[in-house]
């Protein structure tokens, strides 16, 4: 059922203008924005996808992917539909390159449906808004966030970070647990191959980082795209000088989907970006891959292995029950 949009303003006679994210839409009468799942009906903008789910499942944590934030734990996901940018090389493309009408097999939910389903799972923590871009159903994640924390759970948001200070601000308010997707470290990446711009979503990261709230980020790695040695460094300093350098960064390889036929990323490309960032931060992850480094947790400050993983089963072999090292008290994560 759509419900009516947050965060647009009316222009003159039926346009709207969405707020929600940097491409500011101007939206006429009948027509969606770039998101596809935010309409303008007679001057009201309105969320289609409200209440309307593509996928819910119960995943492992470290699925979202977050290595730090209680590992071991499952947390129940919800999808939708719609996107606001346009990665050529997108790997859920199915469900986030449409809007509902091009989907056509959505599933209706109600948010206290969604918070009584995830409360009925043995090591559930919570709920993570995910698969697609979880911002352009803002209102749907707001509703059930607050309902999720009333009963004493987590919420977790996956996102590209592409938003606007205001509507992320009311976000934070409600999440306890952000991974970020950071594509690259350039505007003409994010402009040609994303059809958006770096720089809000480094605001992004620099407002969860402020608030306290736990941040890991993703960034998949693109041959020929994002892999370049020194513009990669200079992305890994900058989020050790400006989110610190206990921020979690996952390395992801990407595999050919939607517009990119380019073969995937080689485990050797991996290895070495693995290597530079692991000079500038203290927590480096290597994904959807096997390789002998980057799966394991090390504390930073002894040089104990301290979590061992095997797929998406994490083993926590020497941390305290509140994330420390046992070895030498080091506080690794969040559990």
């Amino acid at each position: 059922m759509p419900k009516q949009a947050l965060f647009y303003n009316r222009e003159p006679g039926t346009d709207v203008r969405c707020r929600l994210c940097p491409h500011g839409c101007l939206i006429h009468n009948g027509k969606y924005g770039i998101c596809r799942v935010r309409r303008n009906s007679g001057g009201k903008l309105m969320a289609d996808s409200f209440g309307l789910v593509s996928a819910l499942h119960f995943d492992p944590i470290e699925k979202k992917p977050l290595y730090h934030y209680f590992p071991g734990k499952v947390i129940l996901s919800a999808g939708s539909a719609g996107c606001n940018l346009r990665c050529s090389f997108c790997q859920n493309w199915e469900i986030s390159q449409c809007g509902i009408k091009e989907h056509g097999q959505l599933q209706p939910v109600k948010p206290e449906e969604l918070v009584r389903m995830a409360a009925t799972k043995t090591n559930n923590i919570g709920i993570a808004y995910t698969y697609n871009e979880p911002t352009v159903f803002i209102e749907f994640v707001l509703e059930t966030a607050k309902l999720t924390l009333e009963r004493k759970m987590k919420n977790v948001m996956v996102s590209n970070g592409y938003i606007n200070p205001e509507p992320l601000e009311e976000l934070i308010k409600y999440t306890d647990a952000f991974n970020i997707d950071l594509k690259g470290f350039t505007d003409t990446f994010y402009r040609d191959v994303s059809g958006a711009s770096l720089q809000p979503v480094l605001d992004t990261l620099k407002a969860i980082r402020k608030s306290g709230k736990h941040l890991e980020i993703t960034n998949l790695i693109v041959p020929g795209l994002n892999d370049d040695h020194p513009v990669f460094e200079e992305m890994v300093k900058w989020i050790s000088t400006e989110l610190g350098k206990s921020t979690v960064l996952h390395l992801s390889r990407y595999f050919p989907q939607y517009r990119m036929s380019q073969d995937a990323t080689p485990v050797s490309a991996l290895q070495q970006l693995f290597d530079i960032a692991r000079k500038h931060l203290h927590y480096v992850y290597v994904g959807n891959v096997t390789m002998n480094k980057g799966k394991d947790t090390i504390c930073p400050k002894c040089g104990q292995i301290l979590i061992k993983r095997l797929g998406y089963i994490a083993d926590l072999f020497h941390i305290t029950s509140t994330g420390q090292c046992r070895y030498c008290g080091n506080q690794v994560l969040i559990c």
